[in-house]
Parts: C-alpha cells; sequence; structure tokens
C-alpha cells in the first residue's frame, strides 16, 4: 500500500477528531467556496466522514461579488455531489453595506449556512479556516487594541460550527489539492489590499522572515490559551450576573453588588448582559462598556451610557437598567 502523503494525512487526522463526538448518522455540512483550504477539507470530509458513520453535505455561498461567482459555485456543488456528498448546493446571497465589504458578506454568509443547517438537519457546519488564519486574526486583534476576547481568535468550536483545521498549516491544505489531483480556485480578494486581513498577508510573511517559522504556530497557540481562560471567565462572569439581577427582568442590576466584583469579571457580567438588552455585538466596543462600568465603578451621578442602537443604560435607585429608545 502506498504511503499517504504528509499533508493528507494530518487533515484526515484532525478531521476524525474533528468529528469524532458527533452520533452516528448525524450530517455535517462543509462550507466550500471551491478555494484550496475548504476544497481540501471538502475532499477530506467526503473520505473522514463515511468511515465515522455520518453524512455529509457541503454548501458553496455565491455572494455574487464576482464576475462568474454563481457558475464557480455551481461548479464547487457539481464536483460534492460527484464524490457523494448529499445535500450539495449552491446558494445566492445578497450582500448589504453595514460593516464593510467583509463584515457584510460575512454577515450573509453565516446567514446562509444557518439557514441550510436548519433546512436539512445539520449537525454541524465545518469551516476551513487554518492555523494561517489563526494567526492573522490575533495579528488583527492586536492591530485593533481588542481585549482578551479578540485575541482568543476563532474558536475550534462555537455553537454549531467547527473548524477542524485551526491546528494545520494553509501550506498543507494546498499540498494536500496537489496531491489528491484537486484544482482550487484562488481568490482575488486574497491579493486585495483593500481588504485589511488581505494587506496584513504579506506582513506576517516580513515578520515570520525576521521573528522565525515559528511566529504562525505560536500566535495561533497563544488564541487557545487565551481562549481557554477567557472561557473560564465568562462562566465566572455569567454566574456572578445572575447573583446581581433582580426579581424579573425588568428590575436591572444591583450597582454595589456589581461594584465589590473584580473588574475582569464585572464587565464581563455587564457585556453579557448588554447583550441580552439587544445590542448588536458586532457593534459594540470597549468604550461603550468604559461607560457602562462607570456607572457602577466611577458613579458621580451621570447620565445615561448609550450603546449602538440608541439603548440607553441608567444608574437610579442603586439599579442599572437598560431600555430601547
Amino acid at each position: 500500500m502506498a504511503k499517504l502523503p504528509p499533508a493528507v494525512a494530518r487533515l484526515r487526522a484532525a478531521v476524525r477528531g474533528g468529528l469524532a463526538d458527533l452520533p452516528t448518522g448525524s450530517l455535517v455540512l462543509v462550507a466550500c467556496s471551491g478555494g484550496p483550504d475548504s476544497l481540501a477539507l471538502a475532499d477530506t470530509v467526503a473520505f473522514c466522514a463515511p468511515r465515522q458513520g455520518l453524512r455529509a453535505g457541503l454548501v458553496s455561498v455565491d455572494h455574487g461579488l464576482q464576475d462568474g461567482s454563481a457558475d464557480r459555485a455551481a461548479d464547487v456543488a457539481a464536483w460534492a455531489r460527484g464524490v457523494g456528498f448529499d445535500p450539495a448546493e449552491a446558494v445566492r446571497v445578497e450582500v448589504g453595506a453595514d460593516g464593510g465589504p467583509e463584515g457584510a458578506a460575512r454577515e450573509a454568509r453565516y446567514a446562509a449556512l444557518d439557514a441550510a443547517a436548519e433546512r436539512y438537519g445539520a449537525g454541524a457546519v465545518l469551516l476551513g479556516h487554518t492555523r494561517d488564519d489563526q494567526a492573522e486574526t490575533v495579528l488583527l486583534a492586536l492591530v485593533r487594541g481588542a481585549g482578551p476576547r479578540g485575541i482568543a481568535g476563532m474558536r475550534a468550536v462555537r455553537g454549531r460550527y467547527r473548524r477542524p483545521l485551526l491546528g494545520i498549516a494553509r501550506s498543507d491544505t494546498h499540498e494536500a489539492c496537489a496531491e489528491r489531483g484537486l484544482k482550487p480556485w484562488a481568490d482575488p480578494h486574497n491579493d486585495d489590499p483593500r481588504f485589511l486581513r488581505s494587506a496584513l498577508r504579506p506582513a506576517l510573511d516580513s515578520l515570520v522572515a525576521v521573528l522565525g517559522e515559528d511566529l504562525v504556530a505560536n500566535l495561533a497557540r497563544t488564541a487557545a490559551l487565551v481562549g481557554e481562560d477567557t472561557d473560564y471567565l465568562d462562566a465566572l462572569a455569567l454566574t456572578a450576573l445572575d447573583e446581581c439581577r433582580g426579581a424579573s427582568a425588568g428590575d436591572g442590576l444591583d450597582a454595589k453588588r456589581l461594584a465589590a466584583l473584580p473588574a475582569p469579571i464585572r464587565t464581563r457580567a455587564l457585556r453579557a448582559w448588554v447583550l441580552e438588552s439587544g445590542v448588536n455585538g458586532a457593534e459594540l466596543n470597549h468604550r461603550h462598556l468604559a461607560a457602562v462600568d462607570a456607572l457602577v465603578a466611577a458613579w458621580r451621578g451621570q447620565g445615561p451610557a448609550f450603546m449602538p442602537g440608541g439603548i440607553a443604560v441608567r444608574r437610579s435607585g442603586g439599579r442599572l437598567t437598560a431600555a430601547a429608545p
């Protein structure tokens, strides 16, 4: 028997591990653009899923932002049907303007994937993000001045979404495509400096040249370590939040109890509470949270703190309340 190419072996091991806890008969949907990362993932799932007693499906999202995008998505879906994916479909989405081009496309894509998962009863949706993507995410978080939640980067598992290749180098997905005779699509947006992540890639290459090949792996490892700490602190914060609530949701939070909490727990509890009030998490930033925290930790009778969407957080009678405009 011919020896399995190392890159293919690494991908199969990663995917097997990423699917190991799913019940027999579960459907896993692969989100596949046709690029090397998602195509290598899809090819690996086509091999691994049936051997683990799982069903494999695929969704190729057409954002409609490039010439030929509909044909490309249809070709990916046709390839998927040919190698045994069922269902395998191309889905067209309308990309809005909110959040910039990258953010708007991401929002439309996840909405389509969520809808497909509900439509087919998928147990998991698999994304092709690699270790290199994780390193880029950490650097972008540092550039934005993000806190631990941003530095924690992408999670291997979040809800129905799974990223089994987060420990796999991008070079491995390219090598696996070559070894398996796959013909991935080269997205021109990946080389377009108008997009921040694309502009970052040459800079990351320069950093690797100066700081060494371990940089990407170490950035990804940092994300994993910070993620574990963040999850633990978030869990403590949710417990503390419940202890600060009133008898009903409209009673708000006890400001005195909040003030007694350690700052890392208090700010996390306040963030969770603000999100419960209907604030869009993508629009919430550290300035908003600092203003809410000041109502607790630096109270001097100030007026309300306004959140995205016009939601006002007020302190009155020793309690915090949040109200829509």
